[in-house]
């Protein structure tokens, strides 16, 4: 087994859930301890709609990860089946809870992909696409939801975050954001759909100079994974590309909708559209998140981008509760099956 093998089998270990498991609750538990209302919760009425919309909230979830393995499939062209499919999903997001959101899964979901008998370029453009239609749908989102909600609606809040000791404000965050996700898809655009090796090349003139020349034999092998996805993805039709951009648009809006339901349960509320584009702005603060899938601090945040919808002593416990429906299934989900998935990816590589 490659060192690389090793690092990688290190980070799909059961162990690594408790991690975010604490820093969730920790942090769940002090906003709880901090803002606790005991009129909120002794005024909170249990009546059949409120099982019906956290129902509908894990139903979401389900369709969230259904559209994510259809997609999956049809990038694979149909190699994987359900079952494999299903796998792969849940260890690609076991994966990403349990490593810090700035960093990702990426890594692992190439050994991961790979692993299932897809060869190794197949899975460099199946992994780097992935990520493309991602934030497609988020670049092509926000202009919409910025119009149709306001800027003045989406940035309300007075949180701060640091970054490389300076301090920003919600809206200097979702610039940033916006800004650095527009220029990687960008790059990917060039480098997959119009030159890739005039990408390779443009990297390795830069990566040639001195200050950077440690990090040239990475940047020849991201130019080679380049034109390897260009190779894998540029005789696809229109309606291929027409049904991944539909499923991605499934799986993140089933995903955000988790929320609106969640609410429901316990408020009534008018305006699902702006907490649909206030969640938009969480992901961004999300995506740079120094903890194990964003623990602590999604906790944090949901509390504060969506508190005009939630009386305040509510809003802790909710945001537990989304974190129960959305976040800790995949710890425990992905836990259960890397035994057996190892095993039979294992056995499989022993024989061949």
């Amino acid at each position: 087994m490659t060192d690389n093998h090793k690092k990688i089998l290190s980070v799909l270990n059961f162990k690594r859930i408790l991690i975010p498991i604490l820093l969730g609750l920790g942090v769940a538990g002090y906003l709880f301890y901090r803002s606790y209302d005991r009129e909120v919760f002794v005024n909170i009425h249990w009546v059949w709609y409120s099982y019906l919309w956290i129902f509908l909230a894990i139903c979401l979830m389900g369709v969230r990860d259904l559209a994510y393995m259809y997609r999956i499939r049809l990038l694979t062209d149909k190699q994987l089946s359900w079952r494999k499919s299903f796998q792969v999903i849940m260890l690609w997001e076991f994966a990403s809870s349990v490593t810090p959101s700035v960093v990702g899964g990426s890594a692992v979901a190439l050994f991961i992909v790979n692993k299932e008998g897809i060869n190794m370029g197949r899975t460099t453009a199946i992994v780097m696409i992935t990520a493309f239609l991602d934030e497609m749908f988020y670049i092509l989102m926000v202009p919409i939801v910025v119009i149709l909600v306001g800027y003045k609606s989406l940035f309300i809040t007075d949180a701060s975050f640091a970054i490389f000791n300076s301090k920003f404000g919600s809206l200097g965050i979702f610039i940033i954001g916006y800004v650095f996700i527009l220029i990687l898809t960008s790059i990917i655009i060039y480098g997959v759909f119009i030159n890739p090796r005039g990408f390779k090349w443009i990297l390795i003139k830069i990566f040639k100079f001195k200050f950077l020349r440690k990090w040239l034999p990475k940047a020849v092998e991201t130019g080679d994974q380049i034109i390897t996805t260009s190779k894998e993805m540029k005789g696809k039709s229109f309606v291929f590309w027409v049904k991944a951009y539909v499923a991605t648009l499934f799986s993140w809006t089933a995903r955000y909708w988790v929320v609106n339901c969640m609410i429901l349960a316990f408020v009534a509320v008018g305006d699902h559209f702006l907490i649909y584009a206030r969640q938009l702005v969480m992901w961004v603060i999300l995506l740079i998140s120094p903890t194990p899938g964003s623990s602590g601090v999604a906790e944090f945040v949901f509390s504060d981008f969506l508190r005009q919808f939630i009386p305040i002593g509510l809003a802790p416990a909710l945001a537990l509760l989304w974190r129960i429906i959305s976040f800790y299934p995949y710890l425990f989900i992905g836990a259960i099956i890397l035994p057996g998935w190892l095993n039979r990816v294992y056995s499989r590589t022993k024989k061949t």
